[in-house]
């Protein structure tokens, strides 16, 4: 690191402050209503997506980058361990606190109030601050005909652009793969102890920490010619990574060293307060294309011959397995329908309602769990059928179905490969999707991560626990759905894929039969991937359930030398490093 980006803290050297002294300064620092101490009332912030969580010295509602910076600096004086969270919508743990066997004070800090996005250099790349989210992003490029690096995939609106970097998510996008910048401003904690921050951005922003975060929130800076360090912005080398259909190791994944750098891929070990990011050309003209078959090796040769001989790559291909399809039908319906009918614009606030309801009523005994999800479900199964008929049909006569999106020129070579591919074809077909097939496909695959834990919600009595599974799979594998052992099968109610077709990055959620040791079902299923050269997970990162492979862990000590932010990810140590100021 340059040492002229490099600015340390002013906070004086003194004893380690005690747990009350702590929240006091942080009282003074936040004010009393953006400190929440009360574990009744920050429980919603101390617990996972899906599973995970942890007890916590306090859950702090930052309003600016200045508060962030002030409120490190007490937890820094006070040894406290720090749990940086945006939306929290991670699958694996890894943006909240997990048990409580933590060797210090856990402090979380969540950072959604902070929101603030900036397009620069002509619209080219954007600014982003930790609280804006892939939703707000889009829909503020909209305006500008400009697209971004990443949309939604499979987990839920409101995911973080930040959260995202920090994560290596992949997205549905096939040209753009991982969320990725060498372009950032983050602190940590180094060897010596000390709190830093460091201004990789490239962004004249001030010489002390309060005057780069205060120009840097209030947008006090030249948004039209920001220097060119050569320095990325995104994963430029990806599309050559995917089509290269022969290699024998997966496109993207988690622990891949090529794309962990400094805020990328860090998951929470540096407290990153901005990235730079590269915005897009929106296409003139988009058709959607719905294929389907009942035979594995066809869709394997389509996947081939897209990508090693199209000149215009895909946009999107999104996988759905049958089974997937009916769950997401079903119990992703009100999901559908609110989006359909509500827009974009309104899913995250009614989930920021729903989890708010179910805190509160998870806290009554008398109340049935999962009540809010059992009457959505209840209201969902009101209205009439949602999917047009010509996907009904598929699902019918097809066991695996692929969404393709293509794009301006990709059009027409897509209308020409489709119908020579599936001329003789007896095992598959496809049809153009018009407006309302396109929206429907896509709000359906969009609804299946929900779906399967609405499922498994739905139907508590009668099934175990659902094991989700993220994986990348190698690129030039013929035989992509997996063939299960019996020593697995006879644990599981069902079985559901989705995924990244192209990408192959697929989505795995097991509902297991009821009395199944998840956790063996689990340590099976693992060794089952290893054999088959699979890494995992792909998008979601270690978080508190996958071991972190050696490149990793080495990436997170040398991010977080004394183990102070999030630590235990990647199944790691959650106790401190020794550091020189500690000897």
């Amino acid at each position: 690191m340059h040492s002229s980006n490099l600015f340390s803290s002013n906070m004086p050297s003194q004893d380690i402050i005690s747990p009350d002294q702590v929240l006091d300064k942080l009282t003074n620092v936040l004010g009393a209503s953006n400190v929440q101490a009360d574990p009744e009332k920050n429980e919603h912030y101390r617990m996972g997506w899906r599973s995970g969580g942890g007890t916590a010295l306090a859950v702090l509602f930052p309003q600016t980058l200045l508060d962030i910076w002030r409120s490190l600096e007490v937890c820094v004086e006070g040894n406290c361990i720090i749990i940086m969270q945006a939306a929290k919508t991670g699958l694996t743990e890894g943006s909240t606190p997990s048990g409580n066997d933590y060797d210090r004070p856990v402090v979380v800090i969540n950072t959604l109030a902070i929101d603030q996005l900036y397009l620069v250099n002509n619209n080219e790349q954007v600014i982003s601050l930790p609280g804006a989210t892939l939703h707000q992003l889009q829909s503020q490029l909209n305006t500008v005909n400009r697209a971004p690096h990443s949309v939604i995939g499979s987990s839920t609106l409101g995911a973080s652009i930040i959260g995202g970097v920090s994560n290596n998510s992949g997205g549905a996008l096939v040209k753009r793969g991982p969320a990725y910048t060498e372009l950032a401003l983050f602190a940590q904690i180094n060897e010596q102890g000390q709190l830093v921050l460091v201004n990789h951005l490239d962004v004249e922003l001030g010489d002390t920490p309060e005057a780069i975060l205060t120009n840097l929130q209030n947008g006090d800076f030249d948004k039209n010619k920001l220097p060119d360090s050569g320095k990325m912005a995104s994963d430029k080398e990806y599309i050559a990574r995917v089509k290269d259909v022969d290699a024998s190791t997966p496109s993207r994944f988690n622990a891949d060293k090529r794309r962990l750098y400094e805020a990328s891929g860090c998951a929470g070990k540096l407290a990153v307060f901005a990235v730079r990011l590269d915005t897009y050309p929106t296409a003139v003209k988009e058709q959607a294309f719905y294929i389907g078959s009942n035979s594995v090796s066809e869709l394997a040769q389509l996947r081939r011959q897209v990508l090693s001989t199209f000149k215009n790559i895909p946009e999107v291909g999104e996988y759905m397995h049958r089974d997937i399809f009916d769950v997401s039908a079903k119990y992703g319906k009100d999901t559908f329908l609110s989006i359909k009918h509500l827009g974009t614009d309104a899913l995250p606030r009614l989930f920021a309602i729903k989890g708010a309801i179910d805190a509160k009523f998870s806290k009554w005994s008398w109340m049935p769990k999962h009540f809010t999800d059992k009457v959505m479900q209840f209201v969902g199964n009101i209205f009439p059928k949602h999917l047009p008929e010509r996907m009904i049909e598929y699902r019918d006569k097809y066991e695996h179905h692929l969404i393709l999106k293509m794009s301006d020129d990709g059009i027409e070579e897509a209308q020409a490969f489709l119908k020579s591919f599936f001329a003789t074809s007896e095992t598959g077909a496809y049809f153009e999707c018009d407006k309302k097939e396109s929206e429907s496909a896509f709000l359906n695959r969009f609804a299946a991560a929900g779906a399967a834990i609405r499922y498994e919600v739905i139907h508590e009595k009668e099934v175990g626990e659902i094991l989700a599974l993220d994986i990348a799979i190698p690129r030039n594998e013929l035989e992509w759905l997996e063939n299960l052992p019996e020593e697995i099968e006879q644990h599981l109610d069902k079985k559901l894929y989705y995924g990244h077709f192209f990408c192959y990055v697929f989505h795995q959620d097991y509902i297991l039969k009821k009395g199944s040791d998840a956790k063996h079902v689990k340590k099976m299923m693992l060794k089952l991937l290893n054999e088959r050269g699979a890494k995992y997970p792909a998008e979601h990162n270690v978080g508190h359930l996958y071991e972190a492979e050696p490149d990793l862990q080495n990436f997170y000590k040398s991010l977080d030398p004394t183990n102070s932010f999030n630590p235990g990810i990647g199944k790691m140590s959650k106790t401190k490093r020794n550091c020189s100021c500690c000897l």
